[in-house]
């Protein structure tokens, strides 16, 4: 907890409360304790509190023309030393947490030499007391330092730690998942278009009308489901494809694969007007892998829910601003409670900036969405 205070009190955003906060001190100290006897006083303290507003980008360089100030304000007797000198030391102290210890050792000789030049003309026997003020002063100033860089590593360590747990639970709870999608899922679908196949085999020819198309309606549908399962055992399995996840289609095979979905409801008893803008191939592939799960999901919600004897309109149209899908049915059944797919057609759109809207429409239901073009932002 220490640490991580410490890491806000040295962040960058934290900057401008630290330039004020020694602004106000120096102002107290000048009103009240070393009043300026004229323009050069003015001016020293002035170039005092620039040279440190540079300490939290250039340390070094900060700390140096400080050295030189507070020098010659040494030099000269000016009333100006204490403000310079707790500038120059909290500059130091900026230096110890964020520069290496050749830079720190640097530093604190810039310091030791600027206070010495107030020396000059005291009597020797002065000297040694002097000079240990000054060595207690910059061990405890540096010890502080040193322990302010420890908890401010120790801090980012903590983060990294934390960081690296996260993603350590992530992956192993999409390893599970994909565990679970191949040993049951993946298990169960495989085994049933093996069923499928061997029935179209086994089927006598010529056999009764529609069986034959059924089955191989349902073959093609189960070996595209078990792609699309090994693909996303893959993607959870190994977390670098889900920043490069390649889309479900090429955009120049959209319309065919959007047809493709139109006949699979066709052949599940659904009557489907369908009215796909050719213009939908030159979509991105984000835009179209999302239009071909959205119209995916919409067919099967309509040949779930709204009867064998419905009618389907689908319109996919695409303009300048954006791509616009419309699936609305005929059908009487009973509106099905929202579940995942609903959930995840909402998500798909969300990602994109786009508006989704699902629900009851006299008569059926209606599903649509709108998806903005890329590079357009929504207002």
């Amino acid at each position: 907890m220490f640490a991580t205070r410490v890491e806000d009190l040295l962040a960058r955003w934290f900057v401008p409360l630290r330039l004020a906060l020694v602004a106000a001190l120096a102002a107290g100290d000048l009103a009240l304790m070393h009043r300026p006897a004229g323009a050069a006083d003015w001016a020293l303290v002035g170039a005092a509190y620039a040279a440190y507003a540079a300490a939290v980008r250039l340390p070094m360089p900060a700390v140096a023309v400080l050295a030189v100030l507070l020098g010659t304000a040494e030099a000269a007797g000016s009333a100006m030393i204490v403000p310079v000198k707790g500038m120059l030391a909290i500059a130091l102290l900026e230096l110890a947490v964020r520069r290496p210890a050749r830079e720190l050792c640097a530093g604190a000789a810039a310091f030791a030499l600027a206070v010495a030049c107030g020396w000059a003309g005291d009597p020797a026997a002065e000297v040694p007391a002097a000079l240990f003020r000054v060595v207690v002063f910059l061990t405890v100033l540096l010890l502080a330092g040193a322990y302010l860089r420890s908890a401010r590593a120790a801090a980012r360590a903590a983060g990294e730690r934390a960081a690296a747990e996260t993603r350590a639970a992530r992956a192993a709870e999409r390893a599970a998942i994909a565990r679970e999608l191949h040993d049951l899922v993946a298990h169960h679908v495989s085994s049933m278009v093996l069923r499928v196949g061997v029935a179209r085999h086994v089927l006598p020819d010529p056999g009764p009308p529609g069986i034959r198309e059924t089955l191989d309606d349902l073959h093609a549908a189960g070996t595209a489901a078990l792609d699309d399962l090994g693909h996303l055992v893959a993607v959870l399995r190994d977390p670098a494809t889900v920043q490069g996840d390649p889309p479900p289609v090429e955009p120049a095979a959209l319309p065919a694969a959007l047809e493709r979905v139109v006949e699979r409801g066709r052949s599940a008893g659904l009557t489907v007007e369908a009215a796909v803008d050719p213009a939908v191939a030159g979509l991105d592939p984000v835009r179209g892998g999302t239009l071909l799960r959205l119209v995916q999901e919409g067919m099967a919600n309509a040949a779930k829910h709204a009867g064998p004897d419905a009618t389907v309109r689908l319109s996919a149209r695409v303009d300048a601003a954006a791509v616009r899908l419309e699936i609305r049915d005929d059908g009487h059944g009973a509106p099905a409670p929202p579940g995942h797919g609903l959930a995840g057609m909402r998500e798909r759109v969300d990602l994109l900036g786009g508006v989704f809207e699902a629900g009851p429409a006299e008569p059926g239901w209606r599903l649509s969405a709108e998806l903005p073009a890329a590079g357009a932002v929504r207002s």
